[in-house]
């Protein structure tokens, strides 16, 4: 089951002089189920591509479509609805409420929605990242590898149709760095999460299943791992 399809994609920033393109026809599909690696260096146009699939902005031509939903067809509001029930969003800085407990953070995004959390997938998803015995604790009283746990347990809180995972082992240490890439496949294999991590370390895109390469706004390379 396709998750995302991308036809034609390019965003261009500017005018005239001082026009950038900075996707330059980006044509993507990914089923649900992948964990997909999406690496450049700086100025690649992946950041770029990221903001668009978390619906933070627009195409300036093309279609993106996550989930049966035309992304284009939202307007401010319903694209701030949307990421927040369909894309979990993971970055390389926490965004943790830090007057809130752990258990509270995760669920913030239910909060929101005045939705009530499934215990049975909550329990679940705090067991799988290994936080089970930190809910009540305070960001603050966390590791960084455990606050990034938090983060990456609040965005599968709403089970998105796509998590987008901005540069999350960033801020880590290589042991740190292993077990978040662990916490991901895990969260994909028994959660059955569409995963797309966008990164520019090569040893880190290594882990997923399928690594894209993206140079000067387009692909240049998509291959399968496993």
């Amino acid at each position: 089951m396709e998750i995302l399809k991308c036809e034609g994609v390019r965003k261009v920033y500017g005018s005239g002089p001082n026009e950038v393109t900075a996707l330059n026809g980006i044509d993507l599909s990914v089923s649900k189920g992948e964990f997909v690696a999406i690496i450049g260096a700086s100025g690649s146009g992946k950041s770029t591509l990221l903001h668009i699939l978390g619906s933070v902005d627009k195409p300036t031509e093309g279609k993106v479509m996550i989930d049966g939903t035309d992304l284009s067809g939202l307007n401010r509001t319903e694209a701030a609805i949307f990421r927040r029930r369909k894309v979990g969003l993971v970055y390389q800085f926490y965004n943790l409420i830090p007057t809130l407990t752990v258990r509270k953070n995760i669920l913030m995004p239910l909060a929101l929605d005045r939705k009530k959390p499934n215990q049975e997938y909550f329990e679940k998803v705090v067991n799988s990242l290994g936080i089970a015995d930190r809910l009540e604790a305070m960001p603050n009283q966390l590791s960084g590898g455990q606050q990034q746990r938090v983060a990456i347990a609040r965005s599968l809180i709403y089970r998105p149709a796509l998590l987008l995972a901005d540069e999350p082992t960033g801020n880590l240490d290589r042991k740190n760095t292993g077990e978040i890439m662990d916490m991901l496949k895990l969260a994909g294999r028994n959660l059955g999460q569409t995963i797309l991590l966008i990164t520019h370390d090569e040893k880190v895109a290594l882990e997923a299943e399928r690594m894209i390469t993206i140079e000067d706004g387009r692909i240049v390379k998509d291959e399968r791992r496993r």
